[in-house]
């Protein structure tokens, strides 16, 4: 019972927002089919009036989202906020310094707003050689603990592998998926929401 009454006491402060990429904002997908839209759902099935504000930008860089997120934190005041960028910063092949500091700024600002923050991270196909690869994946781990944050490792851990998953372009998760994508960050953002 206390588990539930901290839950919804902090939850229903002021909501979660997650600031994503094409992966959360449920690209190719009906807008109650993302993952973010079954974090809302699960959370009133716990009985929680909390709003779950889906920010994310199909195509997003790091770089985007930091400058973005102040006027959405201020807009929205969120307790806890997802970060779920980076995708597209390795995928363009971006210097991996400038990913960090923006993942960096981006914790920075949502704590300085009075925010929890759940960092997300991702993994590029091998093609990418094993050095940038290698270097990308240990980025988020770097940001994770220099600023003392709960890491969802890889946000498609468990599904990354079967394409049945995705849709045509191998990229996308299937709504069929999202399930899977939220069950992946719930255990790192539930114990946000229960402090």
């Amino acid at each position: 019972m206390l588990f539930f009454l901290a839950l919804a006491t902090a939850a229903n402060a002021t909501g979660v927002l997650v600031w994503g990429d094409s992966l959360s904002a449920g690209y190719g997908l009906k807008a109650n089919e993302s993952w973010p839209a079954l974090l809302q759902s699960r959370l009133a099935g716990l009985g929680l009036d909390t709003k779950v504000v889906n920010a994310s930008v199909s195509g997003e860089t790091s770089a985007g989202g930091r400058s973005r997120l102040p006027e959405a934190l201020a807009r929205n005041k969120p307790a806890v906020v997802v970060i779920a960028l980076g995708a597209n910063d390795g995928l363009r092949g971006l210097p991996l310094g400038m990913m960090r500091d923006n993942l960096l700024a981006m914790v920075d600002d949502a704590r300085e707003a009075g925010a929890k923050v759940v960092l997300v991270g991702m993994r590029l196909p091998p093609n990418y050689g094993p050095a940038y690869t290698t270097k990308f994946q240990n980025t988020f781990n770097e940001v994770a603990k220099a600023r003392k944050v709960p890491l969802v490792p890889f946000l498609l851990e468990g599904m990354a592998t079967d394409p049945a998953l995705f849709q045509a372009d191998g990229i996308h998760p299937l709504a069929a998926a999202q399930g899977h994508l939220l069950d992946n960050v719930w255990p790192a953002l539930k114990p946000l929401l229960t402090r």
